[in-house]
């Protein structure tokens, strides 16, 4: 049966202080791959739909649980949902679950890597404010990491600028747009013609 703990072991592997282990994962985290998005679904629905509903509350209690709603509510809804506007119905979850666990210093508890995925929810937000305390927290996470790590969190770093910049010119991200029912203005339309425009 999936819990907590089995949320995090996928997610994470076995030692995710282990920097190869790290970038092995990158696979399951940034691809985008029919594989690995069913069973995403197949395993982590059940849970994905009772945190949205407000019934693992009880996993708030611990700093690995609060971690663990949040790839429930902030990443896998966008492997379940691929393409399709439920993929970001949950991003006001995950988003008051990373902002109360940081007004409590809980992502200091966190190593590195699950730092990153607690910071992410801010990243998703299409609010200013939140954009620009993504980029501080992960400059700061940059910072703090050991020298031979710094390369490896930067690339974090510069996902969270673009993102801001992003937000910074248009108020939203346009490439979810179309998903959303939204229609793109004319600039964004252009901006989408670019590489790189979309995550």
């Amino acid at each position: 049966m999936e819990d907590r703990h089995t949320v995090l072991r996928y997610w994470f592997g076995r030692d995710p202080d282990d920097p190869g282990l790290a970038k092995e994962r990158a696979s399951l985290w940034w691809s985008k791959a029919p594989q690995t998005d069913k069973e995403i679904r197949e395993r982590f629905k059940p849970l994905v739909l009772a945190a949205g509903r407000g019934f693992l509350g009880n996993w708030k209690s611990t700093v690995h649980g609060r971690l663990a709603l949040i790839l429930l509510t902030d990443q896998f809804p966008r492997n379940i949902y691929r393409g399709q506007p439920q993929a970001f119905a949950f991003d006001g979850i995950a988003l008051e679950l990373s902002l109360k666990g940081l007004a409590s210093g809980e992502d200091r508890l966190l190593k590195p890597i699950h730092r990153v995925f607690f910071y992410l929810p801010l990243e998703h937000s299409e609010v200013l404010e939140h954009q620009h305390r993504s980029v501080d927290l992960f400059q700061e996470l940059v910072l703090e990491v050991p020298e031979s790590r710094k390369q490896f969190f930067a690339g974090f770093l510069n996902f969270a600028i673009r993102h801001c910049a992003i937000i910074e010119r248009f108020g939203r991200f346009p490439h979810r747009n179309a998903i959303l029912g939204r229609e793109s203005t004319p600039e964004e339309v252009e901006f989408l013609k670019q590489p790189g425009s979309s995550f």
